[in-house]
């Protein structure tokens, strides 16, 4: 063992730069051996292409990185957290997301950590979006924090309730969006017991009477004869059934759903829900939404969504317009149509553009979100998923 409990960077070890790539480490090397390194430089956090084709990401992660750069002498602009956008404006110009302005060797080290911190919160923010969006009305729980290393589960919650999900199943996930964790019951807990009417029954028995009574119905039988033994075993206290077929046995998983829906109706039970988990994703969810289906508990998808592949690039020195092949110089201000949602990406110093489609104002985007290390705004994460859900309104997959 390396004396590292469980692999994983500490706070403080982040914010020293220890999760930088070494090359930053030299860069910062030579310009304080020439001096340089407090050149004056602006960058800017664009993406030229999102996974998978999708039309639009959802921005998250500007509270972590806030929290990475207070302290130092620098100015960051940014789309407030939880907005939709598209990688390129109505012109085909690269929409930058985010703007860093500061002396390059005060913050050179931080652009590895800091795409890290946005690269994979908006990817999750982006698939929780999309399942929100494919879900309709229907319950969403983030189930997916197993997935991935436990240190990560608080980000990861937040970015899926950010997204869209009603819930999570953790409870530092929970905690960190100041929600109850929500789930049901495990296969453990019934095969250990070894029934499952006694498992339902002493769930009931023993948990809270606020926790709804969800009872999963696929251990030792048939779906549809586990539903009608757990409705006639708690009756009007079961809130919902929870389908978690293994890939195997799912056959039409939307057919079973249907079949179980039905025989609880046709007995009186028609109240019950049915929750459905294992293998969901924003491709397979329509067919369950069509099917009935009133809840589902979404994981491995959204914690292991794809990253959105966003690229830090220095776009002006000393003030003067300067980037690398393939990057637009210049210092820019990102001009929305809050009616259409399309970007307009104009130098600093250029008008306010209207919409072309509607005709209408356009609102700056890049909003100062710190000065010299101070930060600006804070906002709730109830304001940031609020943002989001109003703007996937308006938006379609």
């Amino acid at each position: 063992m390396d004396g590292r409990p469980f692999h994983i960077a500490l706070p403080e070890e982040i914010k020293k730069g220890y999760t930088t790539d070494i090359y930053f480490i030299r860069t910062k090397k030579i310009l304080d051996a020439l001096k340089m390194d407090k050149v004056k430089v602006v960058m800017e956090v664009t993406t030229g292409k999102l996974p998978r084709n999708w039309p639009w990401a959802v921005f998250c992660g500007l509270e972590d990185v806030l929290t990475l750069l207070e302290g130092l002498p620098v100015n960051v602009f940014s789309f407030p957290e939880g907005t939709i956008f598209k990688p390129f404006d109505v012109d085909g110009l690269r929409v930058p997301v985010m703007t860093v302005e500061g002396p390059y060797g005060d913050f050179c080290i931080y652009e590895t950590p800091l795409l890290g911190l946005l690269c994979q919160a908006s990817g999750i923010a982006t698939m929780s979006a999309r399942i929100r969006k494919v879900a309709k009305d229907r319950l969403v729980i983030g189930f997916g924090i197993r997935r991935m290393h436990p240190a990560l589960a608080p980000m990861i919650d937040r970015a899926s309730y950010i997204g869209g999900v009603d819930g999570v199943s953790s409870i530092i996930g929970a905690e960190t969006i100041n929600k109850r964790p929500m789930g049901t019951m495990p296969h453990a807990l019934i095969i250990v017991l070894g029934d499952q009417v006694k498992a339902w029954r002493s769930f009931d028995e023993f948990i809270e009477k606020d926790v709804p009574r969800i009872a999963l119905v696929d251990t030792f039988y048939d779906e549809k004869i586990e539903a009608i033994m757990a409705a006639e075993a708690l009756g009007d206290r079961l809130y919902g059934v929870r389908l978690d077929t293994p890939g195997s046995r799912k056959g039409d998983f939307a057919a079973i759903v249907r079949e179980v829906k039905w025989e609880l109706k046709t007995r009186g039970y028609g109240h019950v829900k049915v929750i459905v988990s294992g293998g969901l994703d924003d491709e397979n969810i329509p067919n369950l939404v069509e099917a009935g289906a009133d809840g589902f508990g979404v994981g491995t998808s959204i914690s292991n969504a794809p990253t959105i592949d966003f690229a830090m690039d220095i776009v002006c020195v000393e003030d003067k317009p300067i980037a690398k092949r393939g990057k637009l110089s210049g210092k820019k201000q990102v001009w929305r149509c809050e009616n259409c949602l399309e970007d307009y990406v104009r130098l600093e110093w250029e008008e306010r553009p209207k919409c072309r489609f509607c005709g209408r104002e356009t609102v700056p985007m890049l909003r100062k979100y710190m000065d010299n290390g101070r930060v600006l705004i804070k906002e709730d994460v109830e304001e940031i998923r609020r943002r989001t859900l109003s703007q996937l309104e308006k938006v379609q997959l």
